[in-house]
């Protein structure tokens, strides 16, 4: 009896997310049939074709909101800077005022330019293709997402509107140089982010952390990175998040933002170092310094994301709407507000029913995050792309952000495994000295300043090398043995294999996906 309440116990959230979400899709459902009625000399065909249409964009804005949001939130929520509950409330909003405010009056209806729609012989072919494409992308999403999975949702639609096309109109129809610089993103956005935000954070670590008197250096540093967020973030909003209401060339952005950058150090400066006076002298009291920062990074990339990935849901859809309407193909459609307010709640009820699970995948179950380590994730995702702008490079904030991930753990390994042979020195050094004379210049090790702790390390080697190296505290074996299990504690390397494997099928998952939904509408040969 207990073990059968326990299951249910289980169930029960699951049963609710998925009558929640039933609900959403059936009051779409209604809408499409209401919204209709307004269109004049709409046919069977038509109305099947719009209402089919706006139930798959709410489903595929729904599995964009599951998926994405990880990217915002889950190093916020890692680093215990926000609650999951408070994570997903502020990123349902931001990223819903997004979508409405900046999601754009007229959005480009094939992302990325990857096919030529002249080639398509038929208008109702083209309608069907984008139809395919959005269900073909919205269920690898939904596979992707019950696996724990954070992929590119831009990529995944890319991918789909690929196979689609090739299934309407051949291999011709591609745009294959674009193609080849999505591959090539795969390999670039990851990297360039992993290293931005190692950098970072070992910037940090070593002007903050590694100093005797943490709270001065704080004070001291925490402003000029505060500022350098808000010059990176403005920079970012204005080539990126804003949309439709402001987009700026890259160096205008960037010049606003260094004004922007001037005034935010100008205002935090004393208040900044205050608060840092004020705290503990340890890394407890400098994590808390960094919570605010991180909620409004948190928050501004949820705007940016909703205002620029809700188009992986309404372009199609602005596309199939337009085509209907219009009995016309356009490489630009306009997005009325019905669209957009159809992708900013499929985005915010997809995050708020399913986006826990890769929030806690992102933020907990890659390597350990505190504060300062997703300060650096969330900086170097905005500069990423900033760079990646400058030279004309497509990127996925997702492969960055995990890529970041990734480079901030790393960077912990190889800090932590230096720290572990420096160790080893410095018990070897210490040979027959009392254990707490031992512990305590460790501690002093420690603390020290980068530059002193060089002298002592020559120091210590140079004792080491006088006593017998079969003496040491471990075997080699040993220490193999604890470096690997230290290694596996601190970047999952399982959940790093399975997360690029996802990476690298989601196009082509995505275009067999579509292509056959897409032959599956011949069956019909429908017409508009």
């Amino acid at each position: 009896m207990k073990a059968a309440t326990k299951v249910a116990a289980i169930r029960s959230p699951e049963y609710f997310r998925l009558t929640a979400g039933l609900i959403f899709m059936i009051g779409v459902f209604a809408f499409g049939v209401w919204h209709a009625g307004y269109i004049p000399d709409l046919g069977g065909q038509g109305l099947l074709l719009l209402v089919s249409s706006a139930i798959v964009g709410a489903y595929m804005a729904m599995n964009i909101g599951a998926n994405d949001v990880a990217n915002n939130m889950g190093p916020a929520v890692g680093s215990k800077a926000v609650t999951l509950g408070w994570a997903i409330v502020i990123a349902a909003v931001f990223e819903a005022l997004g979508a409405i405010i900046a999601g754009g009056e007229v959005v480009s209806t094939i992302k990325g330019g990857i096919i030529d729609p002249a080639q398509i012989a038929q208008v109702s072919d083209f309608a069907w293709l984008m139809l395919a494409a959005l269900l073909g992308a919205a269920l690898w999403l939904n596979l992707a997402t019950a696996l724990g999975a954070p992929v590119s949702t831009t990529h995944s639609i890319i991918g789909a509107v690929m196979g689609a096309g090739v299934a309407a109109g051949g291999w011709d129809l591609v745009n294959w140089a674009t193609i080849g610089k999505i591959v090539a993103s795969w390999v670039v956005s990851p990297l360039m982010g992993g290293v931005i935000a190692a950098a970072l954070l070992y910037f940090i670590k070593r002007s903050i952390t590694y100093r005797r008197e943490m709270s001065l250096a704080a004070g001291r540093i925490m402003p000029w990175l505060v500022a350098l967020m808000a010059w990176a973030f403005t920079t970012f909003m204005l080539i990126k998040g804003l949309g439709a209401i402001l987009r700026l060339p890259i160096g205008q952005a960037m010049g606003v933002g260094l004004g922007v950058a001037v005034v935010v150090f100008a205002l935090i400066r004393a208040p900044l170092r205050r608060a840092a006076s004020a705290g503990s002298n340890d890394k407890k009291a400098v994590n808390l310094l960094f919570t605010w920062p991180l909620v409004f990074a948190a928050a501004l990339l949820s705007f940016a994301h909703g205002a620029n990935d809700v188009a992986n849901a309404i372009g199609p859809l602005a596309a199939i709407y337009e085509t209907i309407r219009t009995g016309e193909v356009a490489g630009k459609a306009p997005a009325p507000l019905w669209i957009l307010v159809l992708g900013a709640l499929g985005l915010a009820t997809g995050l708020a029913l399913y986006g826990s699970k890769l929030i806690r995948t992102v933020g907990k179950e890659i390597t350990e995050l505190d504060r300062m380590r997703a300060f650096a994730i969330a900086l170097s995702a905005t500069l990423t792309v900033i760079v990646a702008a400058q030279l004309g490079m497509p990127v996925s904030t997702t492969h960055v952000t995990i890529g970041a991930l990734f480079g901030v753990g790393f960077l912990r390994e190889y800090l932590k495994t230096n720290y572990a042979k420096m160790e080893k020195i410095i018990h070897a050094g210490h040979k027959g000295s009392d254990l707490a004379a031992v512990e305590a210049y460790m501690k002093a090790f420690e603390m020290a300043p980068v530059t002193e702790k060089r002298v002592m390390l020559a120091e210590m080697k140079r004792r080491a090398k006088a006593h017998d190296p079969d003496a040491l505290v471990f075997a080699k074996k040993e220490r193999k043995a604890m470096k690997k299990a230290y290694k596996s504690e601190l970047v999952k390397r399982s959940m790093v294999l399975r997360i690029v494997a996802a990476w690298v099928i989601t196009v082509p998952a995505t275009a067999v996906l579509a292509g056959l939904l897409f032959k599956l509408t011949t069956w019909w040969n429908p017409g508009l």
